[in-house]
């Protein structure tokens, strides 16, 4: 059976996850990082991506993005990956894949889970157990939302915005929210849904969805569908 296409639908947000191949480690020095954060912002600006966060792992990285094209986030993704293997190669004299295959993705709901997979996001080094707070984490976009640092790659998403009236107050707001953390159901549904690619929402987002893109959003139930003839 033919893989589906990634769902991408522009002015959505996506959660998009890309993993080093046989897990694998894809940076060896601060350098290396930081190329990848170079080649994040210079292609996203290029192809009308707004990055609203990110954190990058030894071994893989996670971005939450809304493009303004259909065609923006892989064409992003695209440049970002080959280039980086490029560089990656050349530097550590290796040649071959780095990747674990094409990178996953899926489109979530903006009320519902966006600042829960930010935070999701921001709190990956603490559930790896590389540092003990997300603040103490240099490869993520939380240092930005809590007034550490300023992180030109990053657009913060309206809804931050709301959550105060005053940089300081939205700081604060956001530090609070991130250190409650977030529902074991709702990390098991962030990391599933990006892995199988089926859109994560309430029924009512999930049917709007499914109205403005050919590709199926949802898992449907195995079998064979029952005419309505047959139907009791």
């Amino acid at each position: 059976m033919a893989r589906l296409p990634r769902l991408t639908v522009p002015g959505y947000p996506h959660h998009i996850i890309q993993r080093g191949n046989n897990r694998q480690a894809i940076f060896s020095s601060a350098a290396d990082y930081q190329m990848l954060l170079g080649l994040l912002d210079e292609n996203a600006q290029k192809f009308g991506v707004a990055l609203h966060a990110y954190v990058l792992m030894s071994n893989h990285f996670h971005l939450l993005a809304t493009p303004a094209t259909a065609d923006g986030l892989p064409q992003m993704m695209q440049a970002v990956g080959r280039s980086y293997v490029r560089y990656f190669n050349d530097s550590q004299g290796r040649s071959g894949t780095l990747w674990e295959g094409r990178y996953r993705s899926t489109l979530i709901e903006t009320e519902r889970y966006l600042l829960a997979c930010m935070a999701y996001i921001d709190l990956n080094p603490v559930r790896a157990g590389m540092v003990k707070e997300a603040r103490d984490y240099a490869w993520s976009s939380h240092g930005h939302y809590i007034g550490l640092r300023t992180d030109k790659i990053v657009t913060p998403h309206p809804l931050f915005w709301a959550l105060g009236n005053t940089p300081f107050g939205r700081e604060a707001a956001y530090a609070e929210w991130v250190h409650a953390g977030i529902t074991t159901e709702q990390q098991d549904a962030l990391t599933r849904s990006a892995l199988s690619g089926w859109a994560l929402g309430g029924e009512d987002f999930v049917a709007d969805l499914q109205k403005r893109t050919e590709r199926r959003v949802k898992k449907t139930q195995p079998g064979r569908p029952i005419s309505n003839a047959l139907k009791p």
